[in-house]
C-alpha cells in the first residue's frame, strides 16, 4: 500500500476536491429529476422515488469522507472512522426528543471542515495506536473530530447564513451588478479545480444570483465549445454544455488568456440574467445547461409573464450570441486566441 499523504497542500487539496465531488454526486440525483417529479401526481412509485434521491442527499458528508480518504491513500478503517466524525458533525441528524431526523445535505463548510481534521487525526491516531488502532481509532477519531465538528457546526451555520444574506441584499439592491460579477465568478470557477455546485451550496446561493451563475457558466460552456467549434469533434463540442466547460481547465491554465473571452462573455450573460429575473435555489446553481438543471429550476423559481421566452433568451439566445461575437472578435478581428488552444484529448 502507497504511503498515505501528510503534508498540508495535498491534504487541503483533497478536502477540497472530494468535498466537491461529494456535492455532485450527492446532489445530482435529485437536481436532474426533482422539476420532473413535481410535474406528476405525488404517490406511489413517484413518492418513493422522491424519498430516494432525499436519503442520497443526506449521504454528503459519508461520500465525502471515503472521497478524501481515497484521494489521501488513507486505510479503510482510517477513512471509516473520517466517515463516522463527518456524518455525527455535518448537520444532517437533528434530535428532536428521543428521535435523531436525518433530512438534508448538512453545512457544507462543516463537512469541510471535519473531514480536514478527521483526516490528520486518523492518521496521527493509526500511528500513537499501533495493533490497538481497529478497536479504538474509529472512537477516538469520533470523539475528537466529531467533537470539534458539533462546536464548529452553530458557527459555520451562521457563516454560511451570513456570506448568502450578503450576497442576496447585495443582488437586490444592484442586481446587474452582482449578475454581472457572480457570472464572471461561476464561470472562473467552472473551468477552475474547484467545484462551482460545492462553492453555490457552501453559500447559499439562491434566488436571481443562483440564476446569473449558472447563465455565466452557460456562456463559459458555449463561448469555449463555438471557439473550439474547428478544431474538435462534435460529441466533444456539445460535452462543454451538456457535460461541463471543465474539460476545458487544463487548456485554460496553459492559456490564461482563454479567460478574457470566457469572462467577458459570462459577466454579460449573468447581468442581463438578473435583469431578466432568472432565479434558482442553491442547489442547482453552478449546474449551467449540465441536464438542464440551471434552465429547469429558472422555470420553476421565477415569476413573471413570458417566463418561457426569458428563460430560452438568458440560457440559449443571449449566450449563443455572445460565443459567437467572442469567436469573431478574439480569433478574427484580433487574431489573439488561436483554435489549436482549445483543442482536445482524444479519448
Amino acid at each position: 500500500m502507497e504511503k498515505p499523504q501528510i503534508a498540508v497542500k495535498p491534504t487541503i487539496m483533497a478536502v477540497l476536491n472530494g468535498n466537491s465531488f461529494a456535492v455532485v454526486a450527492a446532489l445530482i440525483p435529485a437536481a436532474l429529476i426533482s422539476q420532473l417529479l413535481k410535474a406528476l401526481p405525488q404517490m406511489g412509485l413517484v413518492g418513493q422515488i422522491e424519498v430516494m434521491v432525499a436519503l442520497a442527499q443526506s449521504t454528503l458528508p459519508l461520500i465525502a469522507a471515503f472521497v478524501v480518504g481515497n484521494m489521501l491513500r488513507l486505510s479503510n478503517l482510517e477513512t471509516a472512522a473520517m466517515a463516522l466524525a463527518t456524518f455525527v458533525a455535518s448537520g444532517v441528524v437533528t434530535v428532536k426528543g428521543d428521535a435523531y431526523m436525518i433530512a438534508g445535505t448538512g453545512v457544507i463548510l462543516n463537512i469541510m471542515l471535519t473531514t480536514l481534521i478527521a483526516s490528520y487525526v486518523a492518521r496521527l491516531s493509526s500511528r500513537l495506536l499501533g495493533q490497538l488502532r481497529m478497536v479504538f481509532e474509529p472512537l477516538v477519531v469520533l470523539l475528537i473530530s466529531g467533537g470539534i465538528g458539533l462546536l464548529t457546526l452553530p458557527i459555520m451555520v451562521a457563516v454560511q447564513g451570513a456570506v448568502g444574506q450578503v450576497v442576496a441584499q447585495a443582488t437586490r439592491v444592484s442586481p446587474l451588478l452582482m449578475g454581472v460579477l457572480l457570472g464572471m465568478l461561476f464561470a472562473f470557477l467552472i473551468v477552475s479545480p474547484l467545484s462551482s455546485v460545492g462553492i453555490a451550496t457552501a453559500i447559499g446561493l439562491s434566488g436571481v444570483g443562483s440564476g446569473a451563475a449558472n447563465a455565466g457558466i452557460v456562456a463559459a460552456a458555449i463561448t469555449l465549445a463555438v471557439m473550439g467549434a474547428g478544431v474538435n469533434s462534435g460529441g466533444a463540442i456539445i460535452a462543454h454544455f451538456m457535460g461541463s466547460p471543465k474539460i476545458q481547465m487544463a487548456n485554460m491554465l496553459s492559456h490564461p488568456k482563454l479567460f478574457m473571452p470566457v469572462l467577458l462573455a459570462a459577466g454579460v450573460s449573468g447581468g442581463v440574467a438578473s435583469l431578466l429575473g432568472m432565479s434558482g435555489t442553491a442547489f442547482s446553481a453552478g449546474f449551467g445547461l449540465s441536464g438542464f438543471i440551471g434552465p429547469l429550476t429558472a422555470l420553476n423559481e421565477s415569476q413573471g409573464d413570458l417566463l418561457g421566452i426569458r428563460v430560452i433568451l438568458a440560457f440559449i439566445v443571449v449566450p449563443l450570441l455572445l460565443g459567437i461575437l467572442m469567436k469573431l472578435v478574439f480569433m478574427k478581428k484580433v487574431p489573439l486566441i488561436q483554435g489549436e488552444e482549445l483543442a482536445l484529448p482524444d479519448i
